[in-house]
């Protein structure tokens, strides 16, 4: 990630390498690159005892628990980039911004879920030192 110090990104930019790494490409390395040595994750909306933990502390924690989650998502599918949609809001605070996300998935027998969620970002040099990601998983 060094090559990316001393550049401004914008909101936008952040937002969507996020997306990149994680919903597109579902890199954890990449996410975990993302995030300051001390970033936290949080899925506030989470159900005690899921298998992603509802707070991730430091670069490890969240590679780890990212890749876990990951392994076991129940959709096995595609974003459909065409059809789903964020809106990013800036805030009063210069290192704050909010999205909120439709996110449409395809599967290959034809089958679509969408997944709306809205993620809140701190951010600090570049990398996400807190998000807050709400969303809602379906029963398991």
């Amino acid at each position: 990630m060094g090559r990316l110090e001393g550049v401004t990104q914008t909101h936008k930019e952040i937002f969507e390498r996020y997306v990149y790494a994680g919903a597109i490409t579902r890199n954890p390395d990449a996410i975990a690159e993302m995030f300051t040595e001390d970033g936290v994750f949080e899925a506030p909306l989470l159900p005690a005892g899921h298998r992603l933990p509802r707070r991730l502390v430091g670069r490890d924690a969240i590679r780890t628990g990212i890749a876990a989650y990951q392994r076991e998502f129940a959709f096995d599918g595609t974003v459909n980039l065409a059809e789903s949609a964020y809106v990013l809001h800036e805030t009063a605070e210069p290192d704050v911004f909010i999205v909120e996300i439709d996110t449409v998935l395809d599967d290959a027998a034809g089958g679509r879920m969408t997944m709306a969620l809205v993620q809140i970002f701190r951010v600090r040099d570049g990398r996400i030192a807190m998000l807050r990601d709400y969303f809602a998983v379906t029963p398991e």
